[in-house]
């Protein structure tokens, strides 16, 4: 008989354990679904417009006034000399305008990151050293 009990209280033991691990695993994987059918609706939303902050930030920070499409010119010089230009007009900057204009381009390039290709990321660094020509700073 001691046996017997002893077979029933292990059942019991381990039912109690199955069922809360069964609990714990369907809450897991309930989360998921609903995980899964969050970003499914996020992701195939049209309606909604990507907000883009990089760009914001590239319109309305007080660090200086772009002409549109500066960084998209072919001439790293032509780069730096609109970057300069724009720097020393801007009023909205707060500081000197060789760092506004310097902020402004390492900005550009850290933000495209790997979307950048690997000659515009080549001519928007030449464009680096010109504009520390341009402003008269050693490399």
């Amino acid at each position: 008989m001691a046996k017997t009990a002893t077979r029933r209280k292990r059942t019991t033991v381990s039912k109690s354990r199955g069922t809360h691990a069964r609990k714990a695993r369907n809450r897991k994987t309930a989360l998921k679904s609903t995980a899964r059918r969050v970003r499914k609706t996020g992701a195939h939303s049209a309606k909604r417009p990507v907000k883009k902050w990089s760009k914001h930030v590239t319109q309305t920070s007080d660090a200086l006034d772009l002409k549109h499409d500066v960084f998209k010119q072919d001439s790293p010089k032509a780069i730096a000399r609109s970057l300069k230009r724009s720097a020393e007009q801007s009023h909205r900057r707060k500081s000197d305008p060789y760092r506004s204009a310097m902020s402004m381009l390492v900005f550009y390039i850290n933000r495209a990151g790997k979307n950048l290709p690997a000659t515009r990321r080549k001519k928007l660094e030449v464009a680096k050293g010109e504009l520390r020509k341009a402003f008269g700073k050693a490399a």
